[in-house]
């Protein structure tokens, strides 16, 4: 049986996106990549040292939304069902993971907003049979979704929250176990992957044990932009890279 963190991390994305497969929406997409030029900033213990953070309804207006996302369905419900529950961690250095994982918040920051983005079901033509519409309700539950989080901080804030989350990568490359809500699910592995280079960002592929012989690859991202955090985590059946997703967000960032 999966346990209480697999169910609320994927049931409760997912409602939103079940709820809308009735209407079937049309997909479109847009985005463009965010990019650096560290020549025109200063330098980055000068203007860490003096940041001010912004509030919660400053961050919350920079999360991306469906106007961002032609081709997903965003969703800040779908984000919430975790954020206030804590996870207990069998290895202390993995905490940042796991809260990257819920959608919590990663440090101390002053300001905080999460949102959740999943690619929108099939598009069914009118008539269809009951048999297209659970298989592409089938196809809905296994689609890709994406816990976002933006966080602002003053000072170092935003750097410290970054590299507690880089070295849980390291730390934690053998697996953890979290204990959540009385259940444990096993991360098996946790390894680097590919990501364009911002201020500072980490990509890992997580590895979950749903348990009766079923595993998960999940795609962990951390963004330091500034004193900004901004982080990621996708899962679905075939989980991808969101990279559209990341430059979107960041871009919104400023």
């Amino acid at each position: 049986m999966r346990s209480t963190l697999v169910r609320r991390t994927v049931l409760t994305a997912s409602a939103v996106s079940l709820a809308l497969l009735i209407s079937a929406c049309g997909s479109g997409g847009s985005g463009e990549k965010a990019g650096d030029k560290a020549a025109d900033k200063p330098s980055a213990s000068t203007a860490a040292t003096s940041a001010k953070g912004k509030s919660d309804a400053e961050m919350t207006a920079l999360l991306v939304t469906q106007t961002d996302l032609k081709d997903q369905i965003v969703s800040a419900e779908g984000a919430g069902g975790a954020a206030g529950v804590p996870a207990e961690v069998d290895n202390a250095a993995c905490k940042p993971l796991t809260q990257v994982q819920l959608a919590q918040k990663v440090g101390a920051p002053t300001g905080f907003g999460r949102t959740q983005a999943k690619a929108k079901p099939q598009e069914l033509p009118a008539g269809a049979s009951a048999e297209d519409k659970l298989k592409a309700g089938l196809l809905a539950l296994g689609a890709d979704q994406t816990l976002v989080t933006v966080a602002s901080y003053d000072g170092k804030g935003a750097e410290d929250a970054f590299a507690s989350v880089k070295a849980a990568g390291t730390a934690c490359s053998g697996g953890y176990t979290v204990t959540y809500e009385g259940d444990k699910t096993k991360l098996d592995s946790v390894a680097p992957g590919p990501i364009q280079a911002r201020d500072e960002a980490v990509h890992y592929t997580v590895v979950m044990d749903l348990g009766d012989g079923e595993k998960s690859t999940g795609h962990l991202v951390a963004v330091r932009k500034g004193n900004a955090l901004a982080t990621f985590y996708t899962f679905g059946t075939a989980a991808k890279f969101p990279g559209d997703l990341v430059d979107v967000q960041l871009t919104k960032l400023g």
